[in-house]
């Protein structure tokens, strides 16, 4: 035998060079011998990452561990959050497979400008109950709707489901809307949630590449995706009931509501602004981590007032 593999031919193809070669054997008899020699059809498996790890990727993760102990200890609570893939509402086709009699007839093209709209669904997941809430945006994806979707969701379920809670811990990516260079990201945090709600908010961000590991992309999204995979997501209703009806045998439950605010892109925060807030780096990976404080707890003549980045352990 030759050491030659033929491993990008189909059987059929494979057949036919076996029969030019004086061995006539039909595509299943190749597909059985294929099997009997341990070959098998298999797709690519994504598992080696690419280019150097980050010298603080362990030291984060375990930090994350950390802040989430700490703060299950104090019964306060853990969000993940992040924005999901943006999808076009209309008649286009929606990937994946279903059960049906017959397959549902989408448009042939996939333009932008016969869609009702691109929706931008943010989620937040509460890690200990096990709920989702998504807001489908129409609008930018910015740090400020970002911000604004976490806010909502205190308002009509965090600040219920965990009555005198005074703390959050905010799991985030490293970038997009909740990008932890994103000062619009920390001054809406500030504004929205420490001085609105006197929440102490602790953010935590993933180190770059391990987006994966953020429990809203498996925990959240992932069965949203599994739920109305093959069904074309023709209207803003038909979305936002494939986001509700998503469950799972752990007990998800999702909720979900249309926010047609528009949110202008390039906004900045100042220097003088950035000092303004009662922000904490902490000394473990610093570029990940902080804690934001109200600040209507702090008189505006109190000397020990923060000015800019604190530094704590």
């Amino acid at each position: 035998m030759s050491a030659q593999k033929w491993v990008r031919s189909s059987l059929r193809r494979l057949s036919q060079h076996l029969r030019m070669a004086g061995h006539a054997a039909s595509p299943p008899t190749v597909a059985r011998l294929l099997r009997r020699l341990e070959y098998s059809v298999k797709a690519n498996r994504k598992e080696r990452e690419t280019g150097s790890k980050h010298p603080e990727r362990e030291a984060q993760f375990a930090h994350i561990e950390a802040e989430k102990a700490r703060h299950r200890q104090a019964h306060q609570p853990i969000i993940s959050v992040d924005t999901k893939k943006k999808e076009l509402i209309g008649d286009f086709k929606n990937a994946g497979r279903d059960w049906c009699r017959q397959a549902e007839v989408v448009g042939v093209h996939d333009f932008p400008s016969a869609a009702l709209g691109r929706s931008v669904p943010y989620g937040v997941y509460d890690v200990d109950r096990n709920h989702g809430f998504v807001r489908v945006g129409t609008s930018a994806d910015t740090p400020q709707f970002a911000v604004e979707t976490i806010r909502a969701w205190w308002e009509t379920e965090g600040h219920d489901a965990y009555g005198p809670a005074d703390r959050l811990l905010i799991l985030a990516d490293g970038g997009g809307s909740n990008s932890c260079r994103s000062r619009v990201w920390k001054q809406q945090l500030q504004e929205q949630l420490c001085d609105q709600w006197g929440l102490t908010v602790t953010v935590c961000h993933y180190p770059t590449g391990c987006s994966k590991w953020n429990p809203v992309e498996h925990r959240l999204f992932g069965p949203i995706s599994m739920n109305w995979a093959g069904h074309p997501l023709r209207t803003w209703e038909t979305m936002l009931a494939y986001v509700r009806g998503t469950t799972t045998t752990t007990g998800l439950r999702v909720t979900a509501t249309l926010h047609d605010a528009v949110y202008a892109k390039g906004q900045a925060v100042s220097d003088a602004e950035m000092a303004q807030l009662n922000l904490a780096i902490h000394t473990v990976c610093p570029q990940w981590n902080y804690t934001l404080r109200p600040r209507s707890r702090i008189a505006p003549d109190d000397p020990s007032r923060p000015v800019g980045q604190q530094v704590i352990s």
